[in-house]
């Protein structure tokens, strides 16, 4: 088993370099990058940086100009050569300057997101599991009765609204705006201005009602899958020899469940424990867009839309070995719930 641990470590080098090198070089060659966004500054255009913007700008940027941008940013020179160069010299581009906050590297960008995400990640999805777990339990002990089916629908229903539009109801309903029913949490962002200067108990009050519809949303996101997955799971193990045999010594099903069905039953809930890494580093794009949230979903976001390269390939980076190790972490919960789990390294 061990052989098997070493070798995905191992894997997790050539497919970073594979994922790395394809999006650096979809980077490289996509219209309206920095070179285009710094001349359309230069015409006293805004926004855009397509190849008709420039097209159609004034005059007045001399051919010299763009080839100083093209030798600044480095598009001179071949691609692999600027790959290498990002890998190696500028740390996976972590030590490179932002193209938009040119005083400050990618990594201090990052690095100053990942506290608000972590904050939301690591909370919605302890929530998710301490509500799904029960409530799927409940709902496999409960088949078929008006509670399973009730249940079930209010699942259904929450797993059919997309996260930004729950999170634009939310707000609407609570958070103080013109059509808003009523004023009870801020509309957005991760704190109050106030709340550099207050106590640890009035920041973490503040910090809570900020994070109240937020996390609402990230929980709403894997409700249905959770529930019905751990009752599906817990479900299939009941009608086990094991069960039956256990049910027959005399065991109460509450016991046959507990003692026995629930661990192996948890083994396909095992799957999603990995993937939390990524969720507590990069964010929720979408909610945190929603809700204003200066997190790392936000910053993708923004390095997107702003071409913003050198902070969208440190974002990559960071999201890319964090899933690949997320997949690990997924092998090791098999093996911990259930010690019976070999792998081979063949």
């Amino acid at each position: 088993m061990l052989r098997y641990f070493i070798k995905r470590l191992v894997l997790v080098i050539p497919t970073f370099i594979a994922i790395t090198v394809l999006c650096f070089g979809i980077t490289q060659f996509v219209p309206g990058g920095p070179v285009e966004q710094r001349l359309l500054q230069a015409r006293g255009l805004e926004g855009g940086g397509t190849a008709q913007a420039i097209s159609t700008a004034p005059s007045g940027v001399s051919e010299q100009l763009r080839l100083d941008l093209i030798r600044h940013y480095g598009f001179d020179r071949p691609v692999f050569e600027r790959y290498c160069k990002w890998l190696i010299n500028d740390r996976m581009g972590m030590t490179m300057k932002s193209y938009k906050y040119t005083d400050k590297t990618a990594w201090e960008l990052i690095s100053s997101r990942i506290p608000v995400s972590l904050w939301f990640g690591i909370t919605g999805f302890v929530l998710s599991y301490l509500i799904c777990i029960p409530l799927g339990i409940a709902k496999a002990m409960r088949h078929g009765t008006r509670f399973d089916l009730a249940s079930s629908a209010i699942i259904f229903i929450g797993y059919a609204i997309p996260a930004f539009a729950l999170g634009m109801v939310l707000k609407m309903l609570f958070c103080g705006t013109v059509d808003s029913l009523w004023d009870i949490f801020p509309t957005g962002g991760f704190e109050s201005a106030q709340a550099a200067n207050a106590s640890a108990w009035q920041t973490f009050k503040d910090r809570a009602m900020h994070m109240a519809l937020p996390v609402t949303c990230y929980v709403a996101g894997n409700f249905a899958i959770l529930s019905i997955l751990m009752k599906n799971s817990l479900l299939d193990q009941m009608q086990c020899d094991y069960v039956r045999t256990v049910l027959s010594k005399g065991a109460t099903r509450a016991q046959a469940v507990c003692r026995h069905a629930l661990r192996n039953a948890l083994i396909p809930i095992a799957t999603g424990f990995g993937g939390v890494l990524t969720v507590m580093f990069a964010g929720s794009v979408v909610i945190e867009k929603v809700f204003e949230i200066p997190g790392m979903g936000l910053l993708s976001l923004e390095s997107i839309e702003t071409r913003d390269y050198p902070v969208f390939m440190g974002i990559l980076s960071l999201t890319s070995v964090l899933g690949m190790l997320g997949q690990i972490v997924s092998d090791l919960c098999y093996v911990i719930i259930d010690p019976r789990i070999r792998f081979t390294g063949r």
